[in-house]
């Protein structure tokens, strides 16, 4: 089995005082953060920041200190299992407009709640939750 490591960011922005969290959605049908395989002589935050400018865009980005979650899971890809572990950080953006690159079909701000419900996988759902309840505790 191979191995994989990669970071994102739980991307959020203030509007009219409520917290909305930038949801992708990747062309396999899942909603999900922005995240991408940490490349060579890379920190995990530097490829954080890349996949986000990448994906998104969206260069103004402040990280939200002491937040770091980690997720694996295990999947099949050109006839190979590989087991991957993703770095979540969480970020603030300024930031509304996006310009989605090719790796997406589509892109969503969303309050909490909305966001919860819209996410795909359960590991997912426990990085959004972990970092809403460490947003409200700052």
């Amino acid at each position: 089995m191979g191995t994989e490591k990669s970071a994102g960011i739980v991307l959020f922005r203030n509007d009219s005082g409520k917290n909305e969290f930038l949801l992708l959605k990747y062309p396999q049908g899942h909603w999900d953060f922005v995240k991408g395989k940490i490349e060579q002589n890379e920190t995990p935050h530097g490829t954080a920041q890349r996949e986000t400018k990448e994906e998104t865009g969206i260069t103004n980005i402040e990280f939200i200190d002491g937040f770091e979650e980690s997720v694996e899971y295990d999947f099949r890809f050109k006839k190979e299992d590989i087991h991957k572990k993703v770095i979540f950080f969480l970020a603030k953006t300024d930031e509304k407009n996006i310009k989605i690159s090719h790796e997406h079909d589509d892109y969503l701000w969303l309050e909490y709640d909305d966001a919860l419900k819209k996410t795909t996988f359960e590991n997912a759902k426990n990085v959004l939750s972990n970092a809403n309840e460490f947003l409200s505790e700052t």
